[in-house]
């Protein structure tokens, strides 16, 4: 440990720019904490963006952003290889070529089509909503695929990039479940997946910085309602 807080000490500044409710941003917390950094977390205002975030990201003005000695850093999936890039130690990407291909695959597959398929469902209403819940069901089962015979994604007893990536299930589908009145996360469907999330929510560091369930509830309650609220407005 004192090896890796003097490269720490020697590594600069490192800022994060979230929201404890935003499963972006705590992926990133994670993934500083399995690598010992210290850091500084400021909690964005999402209704009230602040000058330090649009002067950050101007680009895309969301959080996470990573300020590492003053240099931006964006998005969460970036952040991760920059995290793990520049500090060394604890590596969450593979040594493999080839596998490091396939996680960063896997994490683009299960953003964009797990994740983002999990929040249509979560808000969508009537025929639509049917629709969406079977597109999440069956991305999910290529995740239940690759999950097979395995504790953690990464291949081994430790958590790596791509777990890190996968870490909103256990809490976040929850939360999306109940307000959205739907169920994806069916132990019986997806057994392996179902104990990865339990295994992967058991581990101390995780639990840690998982933001308290009422918060994301009444979070996830004002999303649908907005959402959904936006939709007829356009209709």
């Amino acid at each position: 440990m004192g090896e890796v807080q003097a490269l720490q000490n020697t590594m600069g500044e490192v800022k994060v720019i979230g929201s404890s409710k935003s499963l972006f941003c705590t992926r990133v917390e994670w993934a500083l904490k399995l690598k010992g950094v210290e850091y500084e977390y400021l909690e964005e205002d999402l209704l009230n963006k602040s000058t330090l975030l649009l002067q950050h990201n101007p680009v895309h003005k969301k959080v996470p952003v990573l300020v590492h000695n003053n240099k931006p850093v964006a998005e969460s999936l970036v952040i991760l290889e920059y995290i793990d890039e520049t500090w060394k130690h604890n590596s969450l990407l593979p040594e493999d070529p080839h596998e490091r291909a396939m996680a960063r695959f896997w994490a683009k597959f299960a953003d964009e089509k797990c994740l983002m398929g999990a929040f249509m469902a979560f808000w969508k209403e009537g025929e639509e909503k049917e629709k969406a819940i079977e597109s999440a069901l069956e991305s999910f089962t290529f995740l239940e695929k690759q999950i097979q015979g395995k504790k953690f994604f990464s291949g081994d007893d430790n958590i790596g990039y791509f777990d890190l990536v996968m870490g909103w299930i256990p809490l976040w589908l929850n939360v999306m479940e109940e307000v959205g009145g739907m169920k994806l996360d069916d132990p019986q469907k997806f057994p392996s997946l179902h104990e990865w999330a339990q295994n992967f929510n058991e581990i101390p560091l995780i639990k840690d910085c998982l933001p308290p369930r009422d918060a994301l509830v009444n979070y996830f309650n004002f999303t649908v309602n907005y959402n959904r609220s936006m939709a007829e407005a356009k209709q």
